[in-house]
């Protein structure tokens, strides 16, 4: 049996992560293919009413707070995925919105110090560095299949990504010191109860009914399973097993995997769409990329001091 001390995933379950990678990864381009049939909130309204229904049929309400509950349904449904399809809806190519959001660890690192009081530690910042080089890259290129726009709205995505991970990881230990650990796919399940109002208003608002009655009667029969992919498999499969392999393995035997995210965004793009792949590209990637491989590779040594201080 697998615990949580192993340091090495089992051949079964490395090949479950890597497919959880490649299903969120390419999910970009299926959320490409989408947006050229529906608006983007409404899109993304629809994505979390199929992720809340029926699932929310079959998972009792987890042991969390309301206000956990909608902070996270806000965060990631609103926030993370309506920022994330506007941007996607011509301001920004698929492969290069995959790496941004991935920029959501150094996010997250800053939301729980402002939460804990937790300082950043060296190596978080020196994979900042890096990070915002490659940022750098992607604005010396505006206007290549990146806009400022884009650009923006999907760091305001990736922004929200991390409040919802702090969001998660307090209910889960909320949860936990009542004595009754947290179920992560009813909490997902159940906060789409807050992600779909906020979008489906929004996209009434923005959008117009005009144009949601016309772009909803014209899309194509694809457009179905498309939204089912993005919330049967994108959601409720992909954040269960990352939960699954999260108690078995320690997390930061599993998290590395998540570097694969963009390589199989940025190849999908380039094999599926026809996205250009130049060498600025490569570089802002690999400065992303190695910038998150220092936080979530980086095992610094505590070094034990032998015989008495001076």
């Amino acid at each position: 049996m697998t615990s949580r001390t192993a340091t090495h995933l089992s051949t079964r379950d490395l090949a479950l992560g890597v497919l959880v990678m490649f299903i969120w990864g390419s999910n970009f381009v299926v959320v490409r293919w989408g947006l050229g049939m529906l608006p983007p909130l409404l899109m993304a309204g629809f994505r979390f009413a199929l992720t809340l229904f029926p699932a929310i049929l079959f998972f009792k309400k987890p042991n969390v707070s309301w206000g956990s509950l909608f902070l996270y349904g806000a965060s990631v449904g609103t926030g993370q995925f309506g920022l994330l399809y506007i941007a996607m809806n011509g301001f920004i190519s698929p492969g290069v919105a995959s790496l941004v959001m991935q920029t959501q660890v150094f996010f997250t690192i800053a939301v729980a110090a402002q939460r804990t009081g937790e300082k950043p530690k060296l190596h978080h910042l020196l994979g900042l560095l890096l990070a915002v080089g490659g940022i750098a890259v992607i604005l010396a290129h505006n206007g290549q299949g990146i806009t400022l726009t884009g650009l923006a709205l999907t760091l305001g995505g990736a922004m929200c990504w991390a409040i919802s991970n702090q969001t998660t990881r307090e209910a889960a230990r909320a949860a936990a010191a009542r004595g009754t650990p947290m179920n992560p796919v009813a909490y997902v399940v159940w906060a789409s109860l807050f992600a779909m109002p906020g979008l489906l208003a929004a996209s009434l608002l923005l959008e117009g009914p005009t144009r949601i009655l016309h772009d909803v009667s014209t899309a194509s029969w694809i457009i179905w399973p498309t939204l089912v992919w993005q919330s049967a498999a994108n959601t409720l499969f992909g954040y269960t097993m990352w939960a699954w392999l999260l108690s078995r393995y320690p997390a930061g035997t599993v998290a590395p995997l998540s570097l694969l995210v963009p390589v199989f965004g940025m190849g999908a793009s380039t094999l599926v769409l026809g996205e250009s792949l130049p060498a600025w590209k490569i570089i802002a990637c690999l400065l992303i990329m190695g910038g998150l491989a220092v936080n979530l590779l980086w095992r610094p040594k505590k070094v034990e001091l032998l015989g008495e201080a001076s």
